[in-house]
């Protein structure tokens, strides 16, 4: 159900858009006021979640370390798996955010017989998500041209460098191929592998589904079916610059926009938002400089003295020799116990 529920949502939106696009005035709808609508939606909730985890307090130094820390002169640091300086920081981020170095590094675990842990690599996994998200950046990248006039030449030199293998007419992207195969290699990896699938939730399938629709409607416009570009640019071109003119358009065309509408609708309110989340991560973006520089809380009220474990268990050690709690000081025996003794 987890899988079949956003499955059929997504193909209930390419229907409802489809049919709807078909009706009076459907064009304007689908292809001006949804479009309008969801960019704003999507661009003050991206604003929004940006400056919330902007102001989230980060009072201690957490960074996740992957390699050994500056400490002795005679240990080797690792300065950018766990950097302690801000140079170490940045190379730390760009590898992260370009290669996803920390990708690179997971492993997989297994029990076997004996019973025994064996830990082997997960390069597959890198690899794709690597190509998934690069053919995504390169194919909206490519889309520019239909709100440019004149197109610019970094898009141009794209579009010529992504089809250089000249493939059929019209020319073949690599992209649009190996960003389909990208998707659904993410999508088996969640239905095949046992441990992904029990942690896996409708959220995590609505966002492929609605991925794979957009790049699907995409690929058979280009390739199968006719749309006129020049009216798809004309209605683009007209959005960019707030002043759309809606034309006659295949109804297929209305479905992928809708798809792409619903996309930036969502992303906001997602785990897509990584993509702004990563520049904001405490576990990549600090340096790991806690045995060079002492931190202190800057949000501690000062009118408040802190509560060391000694005075704690001063104050309740009773209760805790009460619940054979392990105390640091042992428990003074009453005033009779003494007498008793003295006696």
């Amino acid at each position: 159900m987890k899988v079949l529920y956003p499955f059929v949502a997504v193909v209930a939106l390419v229907l409802i858009a489809f049919i709807g696009a078909s009706l009076p005035g459907g064009q304007y709808l689908f292809g001006v006021v949804f479009p309008i609508l969801a960019f704003a939606i999507f661009l003050v909730g991206f604003i929004n979640r940006i400056m919330n985890w902007g102001k989230s307090p980060v009072p201690f130094r957490i960074p996740t370390t992957c390699g050994q820390a500056n400490s002795l002169p005679w240990i080797k640091q690792n300065k950018f798996d766990c950097p302690s300086t801000g140079f170490g920081v940045i190379v730390r981020m760009f590898l992260e955010i370009v290669l996803f170095r920390s990708l690179f590094r997971n492993t997989k675990a297994e029990m076997l017989d004996g019973p025994k842990i064996v830990y082997g690599a997960t390069k597959w996994l890198w690899l794709f998500s690597l190509l998934f998200h690069y053919c995504f950046f390169v194919i909206v990248v490519r889309h520019l041209r239909f709100f440019t006039d004149p197109i610019p030449g970094f898009v141009q030199a794209l579009e010529f460098g992504d089809g250089l293998l000249q493939v059929g007419t019209p020319v073949l992207y690599q992209s649009d191929v190996v960003f389909v195969i990208a998707i659904l290699f993410l999508f088996l990896r969640r239905i095949l592998l046992r441990q992904v699938n029990y942690i896996s939730l409708p959220a995590d399938y609505f966002p492929l589904f609605l991925i794979l629709g957009i790049a699907i409607t995409g690929i058979l416009m280009r390739y199968f079916i006719r749309v006129d570009v020049v009216v798809i640019k004309e209605l683009t071109a007209g959005l960019a610059s707030f002043s759309p003119k809606v034309g006659d358009i295949n109804p297929l065309f209305y479905a992928h926009l809708f798809l792409v509408s619903t996309l930036l609708v969502y992303f906001p309110f997602s785990k897509l938002m990584h993509l702004g989340g990563i520049f904001l991560s405490p576990t990549r973006n600090l340096a790991n400089n806690s045995r060079m520089v002492r931190h202190e809380n800057p949000w501690n009220n000062p009118n408040i003295k802190p509560h060391s474990y000694a005075s704690y268990e001063d104050e309740f050690r009773e209760f805790m020799a009460g619940a054979d709690l392990p105390l640091d000081k042992p428990l003074e025996p009453a005033p009779e116990e003494k007498e008793e003794k003295a006696e």
